[in-house]
């Protein structure tokens, strides 16, 4: 069976590359009926915070990435990874090294002044007497061998064990270190394939020699590129668009998201648009490109756009709840029923739903107060908005027909244009130049509060 892992730090919220990488290895599991499992690596107790897994949890749900079974936190297996240390250590595949970080430092100089990349020297390896001292237990890795890394994505990557140092395993205050934590879960998890970030390259080649020497059977590696910016750099966590949150707090839809994540470095045919259920029963891993893809913002939001034309009132309509709820105001059921019967003209040229909340402020949140008198009225004007009172008056319900007719009749006796009528009252009645036309405000503010906000302004 299929068996793939998101393997996230609580150390920070979920980066768009984790969750892409989260995405990859959910519809390939599902695509192959297997299952998808979430670890959380935890052991880092200073700096893994509980609000980070909340956090990174409530973001794949919102994607729609759902794992199978409970959370796995890697934390409650501690004993286990030590006990591999110490089966290593037995089997004479790890050793006791006791150099003092002084000496280390040392041979790093060393090795800056020579101009190479430093590595262990191994003078602990082959110490035949123990000592009454702190240390730690590095792997030992053989020499002068090759490993071979099959990468699904990369292609077979070929290492010089030459280059690989005898790698610290377990910490001096007895911890693992993140190789072998990460070999062990993969092992007692049953993960079958390993698709993950291509900066995790050189830990596979670790790890793989760590499997080799427990005899466990190597999980499948498919190392994708990394995302960059759009001018081509390495998109770094302290970007200002680098987290889920950052697009979700725009109000970016779920299903846009995850779109464009799904199409950030994979593509199927010629195809751009995928539901859920299409994802799963295209997505491959054979299809992954090898170069890094590009976050491309305007690309997100056009998307977006796409899909706030395109999705049915009432999906829309909740998931525009949902943002109000979490980034805005918990509106009053009156004024949500408002939105939802006017969802259609609201999401009028919205790229976001951040920009359907803007154009929906002026049915809940309205204050002529902040609204200029000085600038938007003169003695024409004033005119021509007592004219246009009097006119709406006479009608008792909204009828689209008789507000063309009330506004034709003004703009003819008054030899004006509409935008000498319908700029000034835009602004009385939204406080806003960017609203609806001047037929939907009033539709969606009714005859009653039309007029209402009218008569207070002038």
């Amino acid at each position: 069976m299929v068996i793939t892992r998101f393997a996230p730090s609580p150390t920070g919220k979920l980066h768009i590359g984790g969750a892409r990488t989260a995405l990859f290895n959910f519809l390939y599991s599902k695509n192959q009926k297997g299952k998808f499992l979430l670890r959380i690596e935890d052991t880092d107790k200073e700096r893994s915070k509980k609000e980070f897994q909340s956090q990174i949890v409530s973001s794949l749900k919102w994607l729609g990435i759902d794992f199978d079974d409970q959370e796995i936190y890697q934390s409650n297996n501690i004993l286990k990874h030590i006990d591999v240390a110490n089966e290593l250590l037995k089997k004479k595949h790890a050793y006791k090294c006791y150099c003092l970080p002084e000496e280390l430092e040392q041979e790093r100089v060393k090795a800056k002044v020579k101009g190479v990349n430093y590595i262990y020297s191994g003078k602990c390896r082959n110490l035949t007497k123990e000592k009454e001292a702190p240390y730690v237990i590095r792997l030992k890795v053989e020499k002068n061998k090759k490993i071979t890394l099959y990468d699904g994505v990369q292609g077979n990557v070929e290492i010089d064990t030459n280059t690989i140092e005898d790698y610290i395993i377990l910490r001096s205050d007895n911890t693992p270190t993140y190789n072998l934590s990460a070999s062990v879960d993969d092992k007692l998890m049953n993960i079958s394939h390993v698709i993950r970030g291509d900066d995790h390259k050189i830990n596979a080649i670790k790890q793989i020699i760590l499997f080799q020497f427990m005899g466990w059977k190597i999980p499948k590696y498919f190392h994708i590129p990394l995302i960059h910016t759009i001018d081509g750099k390495k998109l770094s966590k302290r970007e200002n668009a680098s987290t889920t949150d950052d697009y979700k707090k725009i109000g970016i839809l779920p299903i846009a998201m995850r779109n464009y994540l799904l199409r950030l470095g994979w593509s199927y045919k010629d195809k751009e648009i995928f539901s859920n259920e299409e994802s799963i029963k295209f997505f491959n891993l054979k299809n992954i490109g090898k170069s890094p893809s590009k976050l491309d913002f305007e690309r997100i939001k056009s998307l977006n756009e796409y899909y706030i034309k395109n999705l049915n009132e009432k999906e829309l309509f909740e998931n525009f709840k949902e943002y109000t709820d979490e980034y805005k105001l918990k509106l009053e059921e009156k004024f949500l029923i408002n939105i939802l019967e006017n969802i259609n003209v609201l999401k009028n040229k919205a790229k976001t739903l951040e920009d359907i909340y803007n154009n929906s402020v002026f049915i809940f949140s309205y204050d002529e107060t902040l609204v200029s008198k000085s600038t938007i009225l003169n003695e024409k004007n004033k005119i021509y908005l007592t004219d246009f009172i009097k006119e709406l008056s006479e009608i008792n319900s909204y009828c689209e027909k008789k507000i063309s007719q009330i506004s034709e009749k003004i703009l003819k006796k008054n030899n004006i244009k509409f935008k000498d009528l319908g700029e000034p009252l835009r602004m009385i009645l939204t406080g806003s130049t960017k609203a609806p036309s001047i037929k939907d405000i009033i539709k969606i503010l009714g005859i009653n509060e039309t007029i209402n906000r009218l008569k207070r302004f002038i």
